[in-house]
């Protein structure tokens, strides 16, 4: 599903809420699909314009022998924080080899809709996205906590 305004504009609201410390540069995760793809290059843009870094934009494919490789690309630069568009099984299967692989904050973790869905916090396994964030496509805002997707 394509990403949109108000889900871009939540998005954009929620990394420039987060104070401390500020959150200048970002990485930017996304699946292969069109939709995720669009979303991650319109926020990639919007994130330029108002004078901020992207430091990666990292793609994935749904399935992968390996997940070390994207993991490490996002986390290379020491991002302040992702970003990500995506299908929810390779995200899941990504945010597993984050987590046991690199220094990843999932509270550092910021998503669109797509990331909401309730089956990757059960696919991925007990708090692996536990912190995690982002915007609704209704411009709402979603948190993952103990396993459980809400909606504020």
């Amino acid at each position: 599903m394509p990403h949109t305004a108000p889900e871009l504009a939540t998005l954009l609201h929620l990394l420039a809420d987060h104070r401390r410390p500020r959150l200048c540069g970002v990485a930017i995760g996304h699946s292969r699909d069109d939709a995720s793809r669009a979303a991650a290059v319109a926020f990639a843009d919007a994130w330029r314009a108002r004078g901020n870094t992207v430091l990666a934009v990292v793609d994935w494919p749904e399935q992968a022998a390996s997940w070390l490789r994207p993991a490490r690309r996002l986390t290379a630069g020491e991002p302040d924080a992702l970003v990500v568009a995506a299908a929810p099984l390779g995200w899941v299967q990504l945010a597993r080899r984050l987590r046991h692989s690199t220094l990843w904050r999932p509270d550092r973790t910021f998503g669109f809709a797509s990331l909401a869905e309730p089956v990757a916090a059960a696919l991925a396994g007990p708090g692996v996205l536990d912190g995690v964030r982002g915007a609704g496509a209704d411009g709402g805002v979603w948190r993952i906590e103990r396993g459980w997707t809400t909606s504020a």
